[in-house]
């Protein structure tokens, strides 16, 4: 028999820090896996505090499972977006882009050069590489600035979203 699982959206306003435990522990489940996400833990905490945050949770019992999040300036910029690897490939990253997209008319983020499929991902929704830039990160990595492009996501999900 097939279990239904329901993954909700919660929206953490900036300054509230729900979630901020678990999606430390998310983050570093993946730079120790996939060698990316790689920030220290007092940058990552003040950051998040400062964005406003999607989480998408799984209900449970007793408590929500974080499942993945984005986390966001209010110019649309997505400072950290992290799924579970367990979630993924389950369009719960498209899920996040797309909310963030829904409200901001404008969405950008940075990426490590070196991260193929987090760029092949962006790709796909229609982000476009802006620019390299060398350094960007603390381990002194390359970046690329990415910006959610006309022709993409954006405009395929205004055909969906009033006002847009």
């Amino acid at each position: 028999m097939a279990v239904s699982v329901t993954i909700d959206i919660r929206t953490v306003e900036t300054g509230d820090d729900a979630f901020a435990e678990d999606a430390w522990d998310l983050k570093e489940r993946i730079r120790s896996n996939e060698g990316v996400l790689k920030q220290r833990r007092d940058f990552f905490t003040q950051a998040y505090r400062q964005s406003k945050v999607y989480a998408l949770v799984e209900p449970d019992y007793d408590d929500e499972t974080l499942v993945g999040f984005a986390a966001t300036r209010r110019d649309g910029y997505i400072l950290f977006l992290a799924v579970s690897p367990d979630h993924r490939g389950e369009g719960y990253g498209r899920r996040l882009i797309a909310t963030v997209a829904e409200e901001h008319s404008s969405v950008t983020c940075h990426a490590r050069t070196t991260n193929d499929p987090a760029l092949e991902f962006y790709e796909q929704l229609g982000f476009e590489i802006v620019r390299r830039v060398n350094n960007y990160y603390e381990d002194r990595g390359d970046a690329y600035y990415l910006r959610l492009g006309d022709g993409g996501f954006a405009s395929k999900l205004s055909r969906f979203v009033p006002g847009k």
